[in-house]
């Protein structure tokens, strides 16, 4: 065996994965077709789910009352933490992880992967961190950002406020408006999940009609920002890490806090996937579901009842990853919350039943 360990794929997910095992003394391999790149996205996540080894540098600002605006403005009760994507990249360190620059072509018996360069390479384990491809078939989220200098910009996790010009029957999204560090801050028009999601052109043209209608000045040159990638198509399994593990949430699209919170243990060996985490994925994939089946004009009104629920329950759903009671208690009581129109649409989409295409997702796909 030439390795302890091989990881295929270094984005966040992956790179995490090798710098841990190589911490916990493991000789690690770690593949990509350019390892040394710089990552373009911002990534955020959850105070409350950054694990300790993570030093306090990679986090460029912090949010401790986020805002919400559905039809109401609410504070959501726990704080977030947006990361300097160059310092979390840096921090992760491969200095003690023999790194090739090459594309996996093929990962045999998660012992034996096969390069586009014809090289074999054997391991005691095979770990694919590769991310989740784009299919047609897969819902996707979709966002557009400009980063803008501003001062005292409140953070809103989510603005649903109707003043981006889309139509009352168009597919949704919503404006993301987060610190950076310093004055810099991210305004970001968001497709949570569509199938097909917005394209950015439109997602582009909704956020600077936004902004102009705010009275926030923006020029040709501000920096930009790009996002698109499937918010389904992981399976809970070992032997893969990241969004294509199952670590992808599929109501938010957040990975990369549930990826750091587990490398620990991926790179020791352990299985992410007792009962519970696989009970807690089949919930979240009927919560996708059912978010696709809701009519746009209603999305507002969900997140509000979603975000008046008391705030244990709300974390349960987001990052109970094992926590198939507490996940079930927040849809239950978010159900619940909801009027009887809604609720027949929530309940026959999350049991699979075939629903009227409402978000821009074609109507009866799972």
């Amino acid at each position: 065996m030439s390795a302890d360990l091989i990881v295929c794929g270094l984005g966040p997910a992956g790179r995490a994965l090798a710098h841990r095992a190589a911490v916990h003394g493991l000789a690690v391999t770690a593949i990509d077709p350019h390892p040394w790149r710089r990552w373009p996205a911002t990534y955020a996540t959850w105070a409350d789910e950054l694990p300790d080894w993570l030093p306090p540098r990679v986090v460029a600002a912090t949010v401790e009352r986020p805002l919400a605006r559905g039809t109401r403005e609410v504070e959501i009760d726990r704080a977030y933490q947006v990361f300097g994507t160059a310092a979390l990249q840096d921090a992760l360190d491969l200095s003690g992880v023999r790194v090739i620059a090459d594309r996996v072509l093929d990962i045999e018996r998660g012992e034996r992967v096969r390069l586009a360069s014809g090289r074999i390479l054997t391991a005691r384990r095979v770990v694919d961190a590769r991310g989740l491809a784009r299919d047609a078939r897969r819902a996707e989220q979709t966002a557009y950002g400009i980063v803008l200098h501003r001062d005292r910009e409140p953070a809103v996790f989510m603005d649903w406020s109707r003043d981006n010009g889309a139509g009352a029957d168009a597919p949704a999204s919503f404006l993301y408006t987060i610190p950076l560090g310093g004055d810099r801050v991210l305004f970001e028009e968001t497709c949570l999940a569509g199938r097909p999601a917005i394209g950015l052109d439109e997602l582009r043209r909704r956020l600077e009609h936004r902004l102009r209608c705010r009275g926030i000045e923006f020029g040709a040159d501000a920096p930009v920002e790009r996002v698109r990638f499937p918010v389904e198509g992981g399976r809970a399994r070992d032997g893969v890490f990241g969004a294509a593990g199952g670590l992808l949430h599929p109501a938010t699209g957040y990975s990369v806090g549930a990826a750091l919170a587990a490398a620990d243990a991926v790179a020791t060996g352990r299985s992410l996937w007792p009962v519970s985490a696989r009970l807690v994925f089949a919930l979240r994939r009927a919560g996708l579901r059912a978010l696709l089946a809701l009519p746009p004009h209603e999305l507002p009104a969900f997140f509000d009842a979603f975000f008046a629920l008391p705030p244990d329950l709300q974390r349960a759903y987001l990052s109970g990853r094992t926590d198939p009671r507490g996940t079930a208690a927040a849809m239950t009581a978010l159900f619940r919350a909801l009027p009887w129109p809604l609720r027949r649409v929530l309940a026959a989409a999350a049991a699979g039943v075939p629903v009227a295409a409402a978000t821009g997702v074609r109507a009866g796909q799972p």
